[in-house]
Order: C-alpha cells, then structure tokens, then sequence
C-alpha cells in the first residue's frame, strides 16, 4: 500500500476559517476587513486573530489606512500565500486519489 501522507498539510490555511479566508481572496485577490467579515460571517476578533495568523506566515498582506473619516483594513493575498494555497489543494489532492 502506498504511504498515506497527511502530515504534510499545511497547519496555517487548514484552519476552517482561515482557509475560507485564502479561498476568498483566491478569487478576489483583495478585500476589506468588513467585506470578509460580512462574507464569512465573523465576528472582528475572530477575523482579526485569523488574519494575524496569515499575516505572520506572509500568506497576506495587511494595510490600515482611511477612507474619508473612517478606518480601513485592506487584505491582499500574497504571491507566498498563493503558492501555499497551490501545495495545500496539490496536498489535499494526493489524499484523494482516485477523485
């Protein structure tokens, strides 16, 4: 039998939400912080500890700014952060083989 290797997952995008955050910004490439809370259904801390996770393992890329009076949180995903959605889904894959 073949060896069954799932330690290989990465740990950082296997989280359930942070791996809703990196498929949404797969997709969108860029998004606010009240767009992926609205769209995840988050609350802010939720979010905001998952988001420091990816932005620790530069998975994505974080920029505070204002937009007229108001804060905003801009969240990019990064070429590293694409390539580690790539090996996770290519890792998932190896899982399932006959899929």
């Amino acid at each position: 039998m073949k060896s069954f290797d799932y330690r290989g997952i990465d740990e950082v995008i296997h989280g359930r939400v942070r791996l809703a955050i990196m498929a949404f910004l797969m997709g969108a490439r860029q998004s606010d912080f009240v767009e992926l809370k609205k769209t995840l259904e988050l609350t802010d801390g939720n979010l905001a500890v998952q988001l420091r996770k990816l932005e620790e393992h530069a998975h994505v890329r974080i920029e505070k700014g204002y937009l007229g009076r108001r804060t905003r949180m801009t969240v990019t995903i990064t070429p590293e952060g694409d390539a580690a959605m790539t090996a996770y889904l290519a890792r998932l894959k190896t899982l399932f083989p006959d899929t």
